[in-house]
């Protein structure tokens, strides 16, 4: 296509800039660095437009203010065939519920080839989730739920109203025999009133085991019932799984991957043998790439913003650009800027640990406390490659050591006291003190950006690593400020609960403290590393009785 037909898709800076001006090489989508002068003059008269609402085609932009519905942008600098500097612009995913709205790069995948399949696999799946609503929440689970219930209340009310007759009728037989061993009554008399006073006591016994059986019967009756919709409802799950894994299959074959050489792929080959992740393909970067390569324009410097409501993780604020996403992106960039001039990818993770890492910090014949240095997992992980671990190197270290030996781990990024324990029995009695919020924590972050206030509670559900006011567990952390900068809050955090990734994000979200810990890949800014170190641990010694209270400074 020539340059005459690309006004619709190239916005042409105004004024051109100066050929001094523009970048030796492109910078790599994964660099934290800010983007290069040009590409964030681009983004921002591309802001400038979402503010105003100024796009083509009545698409709504309102939508992205609803929580959890803001959304990636990019801008891509390009140099014309005919020597212009201009730029293309992108979106993530949809936009007002379109893969193509006019003015910006379009999918990769061709809408021809997946209208082909994908409306009749999404008709599909919905159907399996109405039945699955159904099995779950119908008239039929419904009633036997409700039916259980009731058979509970009356056979709680039934078995109260027989338990106070027994009483009141043991009550009775006991004053019987005390006044049969005050009688005169002869011995043969005796006996007899005993026995009857015995087979009423049985009498009452046998009425007690009927009704728990009777009760027993309805309730398994009922309860079976249930097991059978469980089992559909578990049939349904497994279809439904099986079916979007082979539609998502599908889909990934239809999303074709360019690259500078001209050489192309499917999306799916990117990431073999496992499966691409959701979204594949659909983030703005490579839009932007594969809108280059097929015009012919050349790719001179890259910019990725959010836009809109931060995402439910509070990991994103609009207009502050993010470099591309590792989970998505990581497999798909590097072959797409094969054949490009292009800096460096920035390292990703720490420098490998030394052997003799990690170092203990208190060590008895029961229990050990290590510094576990950030980029270090604290158990193995699903693969090969991250089997190096803090398990993984005690275990060596200390071959007679049994059972799971690591009490509470720390995450990958973070660094700091980490509890071990050298036996089954003194691992239980540690995990106990954590389950009862016995033990103390207290960690030291760096926070990006200024904290309102000194001290305060957050209080946030989580679930999956985000915030779900619904479905979500109670987390709570403590935290008080102890240094403050011109940019950043240093705070000490006390994390009353243990849920996962609960200080990245009662920091990072806007219902929390609204600044997220520095360097932090997930919910804010990557970089060298997440400056969050567990500092301070106390517990009582399951042998000794003793209270052992450990500090641990952090070397940021």
């Amino acid at each position: 296509m020539s340059a005459a037909s690309l006004p619709d898709s190239v916005t042409y800076l105004d004024p051109q800039p100066a050929r001094s001006e523009l970048p030796a090489r492109l910078a790599s989508p994964f660099s934290p660095d800010p983007p290069h002068p040009l590409a964030h003059r681009a983004a921002e008269e591309l802001q400038r437009r979402l503010r105003h609402g100024a796009l083509p085609g009545g698409v709504a932009l309102s939508g992205l203010d609803e929580p959890g519905r803001g959304k990636m942008f990019g801008v891509l600098v390009v140099e014309a065939p005919d020597g212009r500097i201009g730029y293309l612009r992108a979106f993530s995913g949809m936009l007002g519920d379109r893969w193509h709205v006019e003015g910006f790069a379009p999918p990769l995948f061709d809408p021809a080839v997946r209208d082909a399949f994908w409306p009749a696999g999404e008709a599909e799946l919905r159907a399996l989730d109405i039945r699955h609503t159904e099995l779950l929440e119908g008239p039929e689970p419904t009633a036997l739920r409700a039916s259980l219930a009731e058979l509970t209340t009356r056979h709680s009310a039934a078995a109260a109203e027989l338990k106070a007759r027994h009483e009141a009728q043991r009550r009775l037989r006991h004053e019987a025999r005390q006044r049969l061993a005050d009688s005169a009554a002869g011995e043969a008399e005796r006996r007899a009133a005993l026995h009857a006073l015995g087979q009423e006591s049985r009498a009452d016994d046998l009425e007690r085991r009927r009704l728990d059986t009777a009760h027993h019967q309805e309730r398994e009756h009922v309860v079976s019932a249930l097991r059978a919709l469980d089992a559909r409802r578990a049939e349904l799950e497994h279809l439904r799984a099986e079916r979007s894994r082979q539609l998502w299959q599908q889909m990934a074959q239809a999303y074709v991957i360019p690259n500078a050489r001209g050489a192309q792929t499917p999306v799916g080959a990117l990431f073999a043998p496992e499966p691409p992740p959701g979204g594949a393909g659909d983030c703005a970067a490579p839009k932007l790439l594969a809108f280059a390569y097929r015009h012919h324009l050349k790719p001179l410097a890259l910019a990725e913003f959010w836009w809109g409501a931060p995402p439910l993780t509070g990991d994103r604020r609009a207009g502050k650009f993010y470099p591309a996403c590792q989970s998505k992106c990581g497999q798909v960039l590097p072959f797409m800027l094969e054949g490009l001039n292009v800096e460096p990818a920035p390292r990703l993770g720490p420098e490998p640990i030394a052997e003799d890492e990690p170092k203990p910090v208190y060590e008895d014949a029961w229990v050990l406390v290590v510094n576990k240095p950030c980029g270090l997992l604290s158990v193995p992980g699903r693969h090969d490659s991250q089997r190096d671990s803090v398990l993984v190197r005690l275990r060596r270290r200390y071959p007679e050591a049994s059972g799971p030996l690591i009490v509470h781990p720390l995450d990958l990024e973070v660094s700091g006291l980490l509890l071990a324990a050298k036996d089954p029995e003194t691992h239980a009695a540690l995990q106990r003190q954590f389950a009862r919020r016995e033990a103390d924590k207290r960690y030291t972050a760096w926070l990006e950006g200024a904290v309102t206030g000194d001290q305060g509670l957050i209080e946030l559900h989580l679930r999956a690593g985000s915030v779900d006011p619904v479905h979500g567990k109670h987390a709570v952390t403590e935290w008080h400020v102890t240094q403050r900068t011109g940019t950043r809050t240093r705070v000490a955090l006390f994390p009353r609960t243990g849920r996962p990734h609960q200080l990245r994000i009662h920091a990072a979200h806007p219902l929390g403290l609204g600044a997220p810990i520095v360097g932090d890949p997930l919910y804010g800014q990557d970089g060298p590393r997440l400056l969050l170190h567990a500092e301070a641990l106390a517990f009582l010694h399951p042998r000794t009785g003793e209270r052992i209270a450990l500090d641990c400074p952090a070397l940021f």
